[in-house]
């Protein structure tokens, strides 16, 4: 039995759909991400699960047992569930042992497991309002945690994080699942907080999921340009702007459009090898160089690890038939 099934949900207001006919399961343990742009229902789909939003259509069940909506129940929610919100609060001028001490549920020695799985042991001493965003976030999480949930649903934890307690907060999501067997389901915009991440990725747009499938998978083989363009930079030639790639080795043309990833192109050092452009612009991101380089009929991007190559040399490119996706 699937820990959750999320059977034929919609959710319409004012006549529009906010989410439709949206379906998936997820096992104990599997990590599973939602992905997509602002307004695509990512959010709202998070709270009917939790039992905060009551859908039009279509059932949740978790551990073999409906969740119900607010209109169902006096007080929202379910157990078993637990749901991070991006508007979380704490009570103010409390020190944090008291905040946690208010919602725990647990032995003195499983607390402090928690509490150092979510970094946060130093700060008990701590007033909640002399914490920074990121160690709030870590202590609204915690006391979450201390009702022992067997799902954990993230509404954008990493939004609004700078580079540090960002790096922190991913790994306390890991160490959630690994050390605490909590199952997670985290909604993000960013592909970086993603990919590396979840096992399984849904796309949504407009209330819809437009693809699921492994961070591999959507990332090599998006269905459409939009899902390209989530998880980083593209090339999108059309067939006749292809043509310039026909000459390779294993290149087949099938009248569809061709996607490539800027990083799966390779500048290669004899005109034989690849296809001659000539260099429009070279900016350094410190790891790698990104070059645009003109073709005939294009202007595509190329990510290098090492480039030497200035504004206005002619280069030759080359990309293998495995890296070549058609849309």
């Amino acid at each position: 039995m699937s820990l959750l099934q999320v059977s034929g949900i919609s959710l319409q207001e004012e006549g529009d759909f906010i989410l439709k006919d949206i379906s998936f399961t997820q096992q104990a343990f599997q990590k599973i991400a939602i992905a997509g742009e602002t307004g695509s229902g990512k959010s709202s789909l998070l709270k009917i699960i939790a039992g905060y939003i009551q859908p039009s259509a279509g059932d949740v069940f978790f551990e073999g047992i409906r969740v119900k909506g607010p209109a169902e129940k006096l007080v929202p929610g379910h157990p078993g569930i637990a749901y991070l919100s991006q508007q979380f609060e704490l009570p103010k001028s409390l020190r944090v042992e008291q905040v946690l001490r208010y919602a725990n549920t647990l032995s003195e020695e499983e607390a402090e497991t928690l509490y150092d799985v979510c970094r946060i042991s130093h700060l008990l001493p701590r007033r909640t309002d002399h914490l920074s965003g990121g160690e709030r976030q870590r202590i609204a999480l915690a006391r979450l945690l201390t009702a022992s949930p067997r799902l954990l649903l993230l509404d954008e934890p990493y939004s609004n994080l700078d580079m540090g307690h960002k790096a922190i907060l991913k790994s306390v999501i890991r160490d959630i699942g690994e050390e605490l067997n909590i199952t997670c389901t985290l909604v993000s915009h960013d592909p970086l907080d993603t990919l590396s991440w979840a096992d399984e990725i849904l796309v949504m747009k407009a209330g819809q999921v437009l693809q699921q499938g492994t961070s591999v998978q959507i990332y090599q083989q998006p269905a459409n340009a939009y899902i390209a363009g989530l998880f980083g930079n593209y090339n999108l030639l059309s067939p006749s702007q292809g043509q310039a790639f026909s000459r390779l080795p294993g290149i087949v043309l099938n009248g569809k459009n061709m996607l490539l990833r800027p990083e799966h192109i390779r500048l290669v050092t004899e005109e034989n090898q690849g296809v001659a452009g000539k260099v429009r612009q070279v900016n350094f991101f410190g790891s790698y160089y990104e070059l645009e380089v003109l073709l005939p009929e294009a202007t595509i991007k190329v990510k290098a690890a090492e480039s030497k190559a200035a504004k206005g040399d002619t280069v030759y490119i080359a990309v293998a038939p495995e890296n070549v996706w058609y849309i």
